[in-house]
């Protein structure tokens, strides 16, 4: 019993020394790589310092005018994929259903002012006992409980796909 525990302990120590994948720090694989997005253009001395542009530090950069398009093909990508076209036609009919009472234009900052009205109310009295984050509990009552939902499809005799367990 003791030799096979010693040669249990050797085989471990022995194994332990093993795997200089682990401590080697250099890049392996074919990854992208990161230099690989640099200015194209080279730097320039303008003749006279007086005739330079005035910064602009979201405009464009005249050694590397347009560097998201740069890493995006650095990275394997296509730039035009980035260009907004519009709603693609496989998703026409879906928008115009969700747009058929008309669109607000200012929706986000309407909800965020009637949300910030809806959790204040909420939070008044809650806020003396409890610290922290409220937004859940003001939304405790709107919440959806995806097992209880579940549960009464299958009832109902819905055929409805697997669920994680519940927690």
């Amino acid at each position: 019993m003791a030799r096979t525990i010693i040669a249990i302990l050797a085989l471990t120590a022995l194994a332990a020394c093993g795997g200089e994948g682990l401590r080697s720090l250099e890049a392996g694989g074919e990854g992208p790589d990161e230099f690989a997005v640099s200015p194209a253009e080279p730097l320039e001395m303008p003749r006279d310092l007086s005739t330079l542009p005035a910064p602009t530090p979201s405009g464009p950069n005249r050694a590397d005018p347009d560097p998201q398009a740069e890493a995006i093909v650095a990275l394997g990508g296509n730039p035009a994929a980035t260009a907004v076209a519009g709603v693609p036609s496989a998703d026409s009919a879906i928008v115009s259903y969700a747009t058929r009472n008309g669109v607000a234009p200012d929706i986000r900052a309407t909800l965020a002012t009637e949300d910030a009205r809806f959790r204040s109310r909420r939070g008044r009295v809650s806020g003396l006992f409890a610290r922290g984050d409220r937004y859940y509990r003001a939304y405790a009552g709107q919440a959806l409980d995806a097992y209880a939902a579940l549960a009464r499809f299958r009832d109902a005799g819905v055929a409805v796909p697997s669920a994680p367990p519940a927690p």
